[in-house]
């Protein structure tokens, strides 16, 4: 398919790039094993021979996810308790007992791998409210004796308060199921920074949560500190993890980018596929970054994200490899409960990476073509390497003490066909319309 839909065409020279490494402060849990059972000793007497545990795990794609899980309910079972998973995701796995099962066993959490049963039931009941807000919570989980949420603590894509992404959130939106998060959604994000720790007050007089299980990550993707949080001090806890995170949380380091090209976007690297405190681009209105870039390309979609490409609509450029592979009944119904329609809209696409990140170029205002600002990473979870145009590179990277050059600055390498070699062609396919 030949596309001529700018003035001049997408043929013209595209700039040189640089791959670079960006050094970050990366604190680490060296054994994850051993760092779950020293802090399951906090739980002391409150875990007995025989109880039921519903142990609550999303779909976000937490580093060592399946090596916490399992030894989080190996701890639990060497206690005497009857652990048990219930995915706690809100609407995600396109809002289906068999899809929320199918997002954890993609992180290799399932009833097979870990020996305990997994409860997906999307049953709810109302357990209370706040500021007007019903409180529904799994019915599956309130059977239990007891619940243990096991989460990352990060900054959101998509509010800004004390508490944001983990234990608070799962607790509120996550346990509610697809009629919980709907509910909570529809209060709109500008009331998250109040409503979730009233919520989550409320649910914790409501439900005897033992604590959380809570991860910090560094910027290489790794466990940089994981701590059981008793389920009374989670109000007080979390605010103060949660600023640790935001410390360690990686960056661009350029302001005033032109193009910025994500290679991977996916449920697995962030809830909105690629994440807003990276690319600079929120869906709520409330929220503006400066480092908003002029142009947003997203260039293949993760196998573990099963479709869901819930956040492409902040884009501004695509390529058939992502259209071809959304399924949009997951999309869409992640979308609509988190109330925020703008991110499952579909970007311009374009039939392979070259015209997609050369359309970009091409329609920067006041760009110099030969000698853009321009970065591509592999994904917003990625940054200790990446690629950066030349220019970029000798303007603003130089110098820069926390950045080192791994190489030459070299053309960038495409197929005939016009795809990155370095970036393979899905072999998956989950695309179809919703009403297919």
């Amino acid at each position: 398919m030949a596309f001529t839909i700018a003035e001049g065409g997408l043929d013209f020279p595209l700039p040189k790039v640089r791959r670079i490494a960006q050094r970050f402060e990366a604190p680490r849990e060296e054994s994850i094993g051993g760092a779950v059972e020293r802090e399951m000793r906090k739980l002391g007497g409150r875990i007995r021979p025989g109880m039921t545990i519903a142990v609550g795990v999303g779909s976000r794609g937490l580093a060592q996810l399946s090596a916490i899980v399992r030894a989080t309910v190996d701890e639990l079972k060497r206690r005497g308790a009857r652990p048990f998973i219930v995915p706690a995701m809100g609407s995600h796995g396109g809002a289906t007992p068999q899809g929320q099962i199918d997002v954890l066993a993609g992180y290799g959490v399932s009833s097979e791998a870990l020996d305990v049963p997994v409860e997906a039931s999307m049953d709810t009941e109302l357990i209370g409210s706040a500021d007007g807000v019903d409180i529904f919570w799994s019915r599956a989980a309130l059977r239990a004796d007891a619940v243990l949420p096991v989460n990352r603590i990060k900054v959101h894509t998509d509010f800004h308060g004390e508490v944001e992404s983990g234990l608070s959130k799962m607790l509120a939106i996550g346990f509610g199921k697809q009629k919980g998060a709907t509910v909570v959604h529809l209060s709109g994000f500008d009331r998250f920074d109040q409503l979730l720790p009233k919520m989550t007050r409320i649910i914790l007089d409501k439900v005897n949560v033992l604590g959380g299980v809570a991860t910090i990550e560094n910027g290489l993707e790794q466990v940089a500190h994981l701590e059981i949080v008793p389920g009374p001090e989670i109000p007080i806890r979390e605010p103060q993890l949660l600023q640790r995170s935001r410390e360690l949380l990686p960056r661009v380091p350029f302001d005033d980018l032109e193009v910025l090209v994500v290679d991977y976007l996916g449920k697995d690297i962030s809830g909105f596929c690629w994440d807003p405190n990276i690319t600079g681009r929120y869906a709520p209105r409330h929220l503006v970054d400066p480092r908003n870039p002029k142009k947003l390309v997203g260039l293949r979609l993760t196998e573990r994200t099963h479709g869901n490409a819930c956040g492409i609509g902040m884009g501004d450029v695509t390529t058939r490899a992502v259209v071809e592979n959304i399924d949009y009944q997951k999309t869409w119904t992640n979308n609509v409960t988190a109330s925020e329609l703008g991110g499952g809209r579909t970007p311009i696409w374009m039939p392979d990476d070259r015209s997609a990140i050369a359309l970009a170029i091409a329609t920067c205002p006041r760009i110099d073509r030969a000698a853009p600002r321009l970065v591509r990473i592999e994904s917003t979870l990625r940054l200790d390497e990446m690629w950066v145009s030349e220019s970029l590179w000798q303007s603003d990277g130089v110098r820069n003490s926390r950045l080192a050059a791994l190489g030459e600055p070299v053309e960038i390498d495409f197929t005939p066909q016009g795809h990155l070699r370095d970036l393979p062609l899905p072999a998956f396919s989950h695309g179809r319309a919703p009403w297919s």
